[in-house]
């Protein structure tokens, strides 16, 4: 009984707010349909490993005292102190500090994905690369408060892409690493309330009806199955610090392309991707204790992603709204926001924001193909990243 009231008595008001976050994160999941999978397992995973003394994360004692809020807040060295290992700790350093998690899932997505859309348009391309726009900015903004490692990887949150996030931090040895995976996964999962705001104050709602009728050309399988063949070498000449993220992206798009291995492209589509996002969510929440997260720099981190989000999003309208001066043929503006690695995400938020603004406007196929370009787009800037500052 009394060691249940002294856990009572350790509880802190910072544990109690990040109980309170876990149940925001739970609530929008549930409640709101915003990326289950993603923030359901965070906000679980948030609550657990700020409960006093959890046994959830590795705690450090010293002559039997637990110094492990010490050691969290960067006071205390873990090095020649007792250590108890805790299960997502564990986790996270076999499966997140060593970039396995996130390379793996890579293969899922890539299964998943239908490059048909882009290959029939290749020009919608440029606006997966427009839409990076906000990467570089926020590295200018970050590199005032950071040093450029560290503003680097926390730039890298606006590719909207959870494991390219984390391959970046890591490689780049960014002490930010939890906040960083924290924002980057928050934010994708919040693209529904963030681009929208974005896209309409940018538009007028006579380019929002702009209607682009769907013209599918067929695309040859062989094309289909050198497509991420010729991405790989290309993207790995250009950025050879990309080679694994796009190339375990593209290796899962060749297993659903080549036509003989639909078993194991059915696998890496729900089993594996499924899978490795339950650990990597939970896992993703062993860095939100309340000493970590309720930081000044965490908090600025936040901030500095949410601008990333904003930027990435309106480089890729202003973009297509500049291509319409000397278009003949219009593009909806609205398109160019898809440009951002949030798939399929982004590309439905744009499709409905046509239907609502015209029943008739269906904008599906082509935010759809701008959204896979932007997937491909935002590795490949993760990539030049990792070669400017490794």
């Amino acid at each position: 009984m009394e060691i249940l009231y002294e856990n009572l008595l350790t509880i802190t008001w910072q544990q109690v707010v990040m109980w309170l976050i876990g149940g925001i994160l739970i609530f929008l999941a549930i409640k709101k349909e915003m990326e289950p999978t993603l923030l359901l397992p965070i906000g679980f995973g948030a609550i657990l490993v700020n409960i006093p003394g959890s046994g959830a994360i590795t705690r450090f004692f010293q002559n039997g005292v637990d110094k492990t809020v010490e050691v969290l807040s960067g006071v205390l060295s873990p090095e020649g102190l007792e250590a108890e290992h805790g299960a997502l700790t564990t986790l996270f350093e076999a499966g997140i500090s060593n970039e396995l998690f996130p390379l793996i899932l890579f293969i899922g997505i890539g299964a998943m994905i239908d490059f048909g859309p882009l290959l029939s348009n290749p020009k919608l391309m440029i606006f997966g690369a427009a839409a990076q726009f906000g990467i570089f900015f926020t590295l200018c903004l970050a590199s005032i408060f950071f040093p450029i490692n560290d503003a680097a990887s926390i730039a890298i949150i606006g590719a909207a892409d959870g494991p390219t996030s984390i391959v970046v931090a890591n490689k780049l040895g960014s002490q930010y690493l939890g906040a960083i995976m924290v924002a980057a996964y928050s934010y994708m999962a919040l693209v529904p309330i963030i681009q929208p705001p974005v896209i309409k104050l940018l538009t007028t709602k006579k380019e929002r009806m702009i209607r682009m009728p769907y013209e599918p050309k067929e695309v040859k399988k062989i094309t289909k199955i050198l497509f991420p063949i010729i991405i790989t070498i290309v993207a790995g000449v250009v950025a050879p610090a990309s080679v694994s993220l796009i190339g375990f992206l593209m290796f899962g798009n060749l297993i659903r392309e080549c036509g003989v291995l639909d078993s194991l492209s059915e696998t890496a589509q729900k089993v594996l991707a499924n899978l490795i996002t339950i650990f990597l969510g939970i896992t993703i929440a062993s860095q939100m204790t309340a000493e970590k997260f309720l930081a000044p720099n965490t908090l600025l981190i936040l901030g500095l992603g949410l601008v990333a989000f904003i930027f990435d999003t309106a480089g890729g309208v202003l973009f297509a709204k500049f291509l319409n001066l000397f278009l003949k043929k219009k593009i909806n503006p609205m398109i160019g926001a898809a440009g951002i690695s949030a798939f399929p995400m982004s590309g439905r938020i744009v499709h409905k924001m046509g239907l609502a603004e015209d029943p008739q406007n269906f904008l599906l196929m082509h935010s759809i193909g701008v959204n896979v370009s932007g997937q491909i787009a935002s590795v490949i800037a993760g990539g030049l990243i990792l070669n400017f500052f490794m």
